[in-house]
């Protein structure tokens, strides 16, 4: 396993990622803790697995391009918008300490914060709804990442960005080409946005379905 764990990290970098924090934060996570029983055997391949509902666990690479994305500072406020088995929730708890998740469905949300307990993590702040409304309870955020595809960034998301914040998401319909984008506030609260790889990720579901245009 610690053979296939190395390739893993290997392909990951020879795809271009550069950042040694979120190489080692890739390194400190293993996949195989956040897949279930029947993906084990494959948990070290550089591709999305299911986890049932409808819902996958993302590439490792595309976990660690989103993390490279996001540029998280130790000790900077993060939301993750679909958290899943909890993969990229831990990699972002490598990153920093204060990591904040929602998950709409709790048949995903009760075995993520088992695999994360089981992982070693603690201070789990993980909350059952909908990720369009995001959680404002804990408002503003430095980063945010949405790990599911939107046709536009959440009016909510946004809202709860810290000024010099930065979000990272896909933004495309189940049907478009969808492209991992960076949506960066300025210190007046203005939005610029940067479209970058194109990438296949499920629907965000929930409100945002609601909002289509």
């Amino acid at each position: 396993m610690a053979t296939e764990k190395n390739n893993l990290i290997r392909q990951i970098r020879a795809k271009g990622i550069k950042s040694g924090r979120v190489l080692d934060a890739m390194r400190k996570v293993d996949r195989i803790s956040f897949v279930p029983q029947e993906q084990k055997a494959v948990a070290y391949a550089d591709a999305p697995l299911p986890i049932g509902f409808g819902q996958t666990i993302s590439q490792p690479y595309i976990v660690a391009l989103m993390s490279e994305m996001l540029n998280v500072r130790h000790g900077e406020k993060v939301l993750e918008i679909g958290t899943g088995s909890g993969y990229q929730f831990a990699v972002l708890k490598e990153l920093t300490p204060h990591v904040y998740g929602v998950e709409l469905k709790k048949e995903l949300a009760d075995p993520a914060v088992k695999y994360l307990r089981n992982a070693g993590y603690r201070d789990i702040n993980i909350k059952l709804g909908d990720g369009y409304e995001g959680w404002e309870e804990h408002a503003p955020f430095d980063k945010i990442i949405v790990t599911a595809a939107a046709v536009h960034a959440p009016p909510p998301l946004i809202k709860q960005l810290e000024c010099g914040g930065r979000m990272v998401l896909p933004l495309g319909g189940r049907d478009e080409v969808q492209y991992l984008t960076v949506l960066t506030k300025d210190g007046r609260g203005r939005i610029s946005e940067e479209k970058t790889d194109p990438v296949r990720f499920v629907p965000m579901l929930g409100r945002a379905q609601e909002k289509k245009k």
